[in-house]
């Protein structure tokens, strides 16, 4: 396994690298949600590059970039175990130049959602995901539907840009009792940890609802809301149910289905979670 810092390094790799090349996108801290991608790029592709960046651009003023989990080490012995062919992990000043000024902007997708709660957070990933789409020119490229909006948003650019690049989406990875498996779950004491586990609970009730026939939307909203209000660790940023690709809001579900998207904090950290209902699971 090839670990590369610079852009020279990266470019002189894939130049002999054998096509197709998979890329996993990361900001480190890996854990089996990562994982579960690097090994679906593993069986799909000849070579597969994994990149460990933590980007300044997609966190706020307020937000926890300086303190983001950081175990650089750890990773590597994890991708190595997994046969990735090449890391990259450049510095900040390698990805944004003294005085960058260019940003990516997804516009309608990018201003709902996450990115209403979080301003100029999908302006950061795009352009990261921009940036390294065209440093790496992968065939095709992995992201968890954990970050479902990430996903759309990722898609959506893709598809504008004409990009040569498959996006591949691939399952939330969760832990035994439901709790989506996030790098920001090491954030959580023991009771906030055991807290986190209504947001699966609360999306798996409205599953449930779903297949007894429950069709409205406003109904379902409302179900994942109280249960969340039941647990008083949590304080809920939003609960909405929209459609899987504009991400607008859906009144009564049809036949495409929709994602129930909720963000919460407890305590100090902000977790994220999603659902897919689409009718053939009714």
């Amino acid at each position: 396994m090839q670990v590369l810092t610079t852009i020279a390094e990266l470019s002189r790799w894939r130049v002999g690298a054998t096509p197709p090349v998979g890329f996993v996108p990361t900001m480190g801290y890996l854990h089996d949600g990562h994982l579960s991608l690097v090994q679906r790029a593993r069986s799909e592709n000849s070579n597969v590059v994994v990149s460990i960046f933590v980007n300044p651009t997609q966190f706020g003023p307020h937000e926890d970039f300086q303190r983001y989990p950081r175990d650089l080490k750890r990773d590597l012995g994890l991708l190595d175990t997994e046969q990735v062919d090449a890391v990259f992990t450049p510095e900040v000043d390698e990805m944004y130049p003294t005085g960058a000024s260019t940003m990516v902007e997804v516009e309608a997708l990018s201003s709902i959602l996450e990115g209403a709660s979080r301003p100029g957070h999908f302006r950061g990933v795009a352009t990261i995901v921009c940036k390294l789409f065209h440093l790496v020119h992968p065939d095709r490229a992995y992201f968890g539907e954990k970050d479902y909006q990430q996903l759309q948003v990722i898609q959506r650019m893709v598809h504008d840009l004409r990009m040569p690049v498959m996006v591949v989406g691939c399952p939330t990875i969760r832990e035994p009792d439901g709790l989506a498996m996030s790098s920001r779950n090491v954030y959580l004491g023991p009771a906030e940890r055991q807290a986190a586990v209504a947001l699966s609970q609360a999306l798996s009730q409205a599953m449930h609802l779903f297949k007894d026939g429950v069709r409205d939307g406003s109904r379902l909203q409302a179900e994942v809301q109280h249960m969340l209000d039941k647990e008083p660790l949590i304080r809920t940023d939003y609960v909405a149910v929209v459609h899987p690709h504009t991400l607008q809001p859906v009144v009564t579900l049809a036949a495409e289905g929709a994602v129930i998207c909720l963000a919460v904090r407890i305590g100090h950290t902000r977790l994220i979670d999603n659902i897919r209902i689409i009718a053939g699971e009714a």
